[in-house]
């Protein structure tokens, strides 16, 4: 994918991320969902929301996030491509409605429902983001996993060993990315933007601490062939990820140096610890101030700044 469309493709996908925190249906007629093949049996799916994976194969289809409700249709249209099988299972990475919408389709439709127990917790109840100044309604009883993990749970399953794991307080407290060592593909989940300033739902357990120690942990997890699907943003490898580990890790470092002169919020803001990112990051969704303020409020909440 060139710079431009890779611009176009994230600037797209911002505003729907701002439509759904809004909690506007949207507009998704025009969406496509683009399928991209990353190995036997693994795909990348892309359509407006969170990046999708799928798996594929004797057991049938293995879903990784669902979008939004208007899109179930085209989603499983996109999944009879490769595969006439029902979808299985859907894994979801976090609670937030781009990642989860499709949920009560495709429970009806008979696919199994997973995802971390702080998943269906925080789908069970309203929730407010602090950041955003949104309400969330909590979802009704079908929009719940119905199969629930909290540290980690193996798929054995189309040949594939899918290794779901939770990273605790990084996105949100209920993240759960998923290995595929055979095929050595990574689904990130939210705890991975990549071309933007991520979202940190503080009001959800998430934290800067958290963010930096699982991504530590996927740069762990891979080598350089490794492809890595992205909570938002196109496709990266490991030294992209590298990149957005340094990021995070100079951003905080540059907060807490004002932080440790006894700035508050709007202080930190003025001096601008993250302006060598914001040209780059901060012109498709959250602005450079929002982004300081999840860090900041991040590291407030935790009681303290210590280095990691």
């Amino acid at each position: 994918m060139n710079t431009n469309n890779t611009l176009m493709a994230v600037c797209t996908m911002a505003l729907l991320l701002i439509s759904s925190f809004a909690g506007a249906q949207g507009d998704f007629d025009g969406v496509k969902i683009e399928t991209t093949r990353l190995a036997d049996g693994v795909f990348m799916l892309t359509g407006a929301g969170g990046n999708m994976g799928l798996c594929v194969g004797e057991d049938g289809p293995f879903l990784i996030d669902d979008q939004y409700a208007p899109l179930t249709e085209k989603i499983k249209a996109a999944i009879a491509e490769v595969t006439d099988q029902p979808v299985g299972f859907v894994f979801n990475t976090h609670y937030h409605g781009d990642h989860t919408g499709g949920n009560e389709n495709l429970g009806e439709a008979g696919s199994h429902l997973v995802g971390h127990t702080n998943v269906r917790r925080r789908l069970s109840a309203d929730q407010f983001s602090t950041l955003l100044q949104r309400k969330t309604e909590a979802s009704a009883p079908g929009f719940f996993p119905t199969i629930t993990f909290t540290d980690s749970l193996t798929f054995h399953f189309n040949g594939q060993d899918i290794i779901a794991f939770h990273i605790p307080h990084a996105h949100t407290d209920g993240d759960g990315a998923l290995h595929f060592p055979e095929a050595n593909v990574i689904h990130a989940g939210d705890v991975v933007f990549f071309g933007l300033y991520p979202y940190i739902d503080t009001a959800a357990g998430g934290s800067i601490d958290g963010m930096i120690a699982g991504v530590k942990t996927l740069v762990d997890l891979s080598d350089d062939q490794t492809q890595i699907i992205p909570g938002h943003g196109p496709l990266l490898h490991k030294n992209q990820l590298i990149e957005y580990l340094d990021m995070l890790t100079r951003a905080r470092a540059n907060i807490v140096a004002e932080m440790d002169k006894g700035a508050d919020l709007a202080e930190v803001q003025a001096a601008k610890p993250c302006a060598e990112w914001d040209e780059k990051l901060g012109q498709a969704w959250l602005t450079s101030d929002q982004f300081v303020q999840s860090i900041f409020d991040s590291l407030k909440l935790g009681g303290g700044h210590e280095g990691i």
